[in-house]
């Protein structure tokens, strides 16, 4: 056996050792942590079988002879359907909402990621300022900063759209000024060359390579807000979300479903639409 040959057997008992350690580590770690949350798989085995219950109960009850009946036969789509004029509103609440609370926090983050990243010459003060600023943001779910903000200004859509807004700010300034010091650093000091100010160095060097991430991560966010409205709707701020709480509340069971429909409905032409447009922002025809 050649030298070369019991290098590579030893590099390959090493990482073998290193794959077992470290899988062992994690089911212990898996372990530890479903002790001390109380997960017990029995009990989900056990009550599985309501979760399948619930299901069938929110069903709608239609009937193909009266499929197209008036809104007034039970077993009808316009029966079933009879909240729409309610719902539909709701909807595009919604969709606004996280449109409102994503634009606003794009712009900001951009702002703010180029003062936090370490290759825009940004003092460090500044950068450790902006940068825990952020963490702290991104650390506080949406769902917290609703039910702070419900019960600073009742229920309605501000609560949600600052809980939004807010949180986004936090993740998307991190995903930017990771992307701004991933850049190259070539244009920049081209350009830094020519006496450049700084604010040129960041128009014309970093934007210009950045611009497609911030883009795609934008859209991304959108989507993410979306559904994150919904949720926010049931601690009463605002949108589709409330609507399914109450039906939920109210054992509407029907109204349950139409509502988990309409959501689904809408997050998939939103992903399909903003994927569509990620791609031809970015260039990517494929």
């Amino acid at each position: 056996m050649t030298d070369f040959e019991h290098y590579y057997q030893r590099i390959r008992r090493q990482q073998k050792r290193a794959t077992l350690l470290w899988s062992l580590l994690l089911v212990t770690l898996y372990l530890a942590a479903g002790r001390v949350a109380e997960f017990n798989l029995l009990t989900v085995w056990q009550s599985l079988p309501h979760f399948f219950d619930y299901l069938h109960e929110i069903l709608p009850v239609l009937h193909l002879p009266l499929l197209f009946a008036d809104g007034k036969t039970s077993g009808s789509l316009a029966y079933w359907g009879y909240r729409l004029p309610i719902q539909l509103p709701l909807i595009w609440e919604t969709l606004q909402l996280a449109l409102a609370s994503t634009l606003v926090a794009v712009a900001l983050a951009a702002v703010l990621a180029f003062f936090a990243a370490d290759n825009t010459q940004t003092p460090v003060s500044v950068r450790v300022m902006i940068r825990a600023f952020v963490a702290f943001l991104r650390t506080m779910p949406e769902l917290a900063w609703a039910v702070m903000f419900v019960m600073a200004f009742g229920i309605g859509a501000i609560p949600g759209f600052l809980a939004l807004a807010l949180h986004t700010v936090g993740s998307l300034t991190k995903l930017f000024y990771e992307a701004i010091e991933s850049a190259s650093d070539k244009p920049v000091r081209g350009l830094a060359a020519c006496g450049a100010s700084k604010l040129q160095r960041m128009r014309f060097a970093f934007w210009p390579q950045v611009k497609p991430i911030f883009l795609s991560y934008s859209f991304m966010r959108l989507e993410i807000n979306f559904r994150s409205s919904t949720i926010l709707g049931l601690v009463g701020a605002g949108g589709i979300g409330q609507e399914l709480m109450t039906n939920i509340k109210l054992d509407r069971y029907d109204q349950v479903s139409i509502t988990l429909l309409l959501i689904l409905i809408v997050v998939s032409l939103l992903d399909t639409l903003s994927g569509q447009l990620r791609r031809r922002v970015t260039g990517d025809r494929t």
